[in-house]
């Protein structure tokens, strides 16, 4: 075999990608702290377009950079109207269906948010339950972790929260359509 079959059959064979996202919004006074779908009772929310949700964004960034497509500010820009006070697991079903489209399945999502407050322990069941159901996975292909920053920098001085996502995807039928 020569070099150039060698890399084809690689490419050809080569069902599995990973992708990583990561998100980030300012805390706010007078807004709704929505992580992972579930509304979070704390004193401050998270400040954006939608409804802020990083664990969520972050996971579709993983989704979509996986699949080798754009970022979600590329499908649902912060310029866009009607994506404002979108529900992200709303947003997270359509990158599910535009992940099909292009001949992927979706196999886990990992995904770690980095908050000084409020408490998420509590909250990850539920959180995985919905994270789960929006991108038609089942709970136990969903690890969702929280951590603190150690009251380091911006996140440690609860100015925001921030989430890192990792997903794995599989091609189930080759770029060019099922068949």
């Amino acid at each position: 075999m020569t070099e150039a079959e060698v890399l084809e059959l690689i490419r050809r064979e080569t069902r599995f990608r990973t992708g990583v996202g990561y998100d980030v919004h300012r805390c706010a006074e007078g807004r709704r702290c929505v992580l992972g779908g579930v509304d979070i009772p704390w004193e401050k929310g998270l400040l954006g377009h939608s409804d802020a949700d990083v664990l969520v964004h972050a996971a579709m960034d993983a989704v979509l950079g996986a699949a080798g497509l754009a970022d979600i500010g590329t499908y649902f820009p912060d310029t866009d109207d009607q994506f404002k006070g979108a529900d992200s697991l709303e947003l997270a079903r359509e990158v599910g269906r535009l992940l099909a489209s292009h001949g992927f399945e979706l196999c886990n999502l990992d995904i770690m948010v980095m908050a000084e407050a409020p408490r998420l322990k509590p909250h990850i069941p539920a959180m995985k339950t919905k994270v789960a159901e929006a991108f038609g996975l089942i709970p136990e292909q969903v690890g969702i972790k929280a951590t603190t920053n150690e009251k380091l920098g911006f996140l440690g001085r609860q100015e925001g929260i921030s989430a890192v996502a990792g997903a794995l995807v599989r091609q189930v039928w080759p770029a060019g359509g099922p068949g």
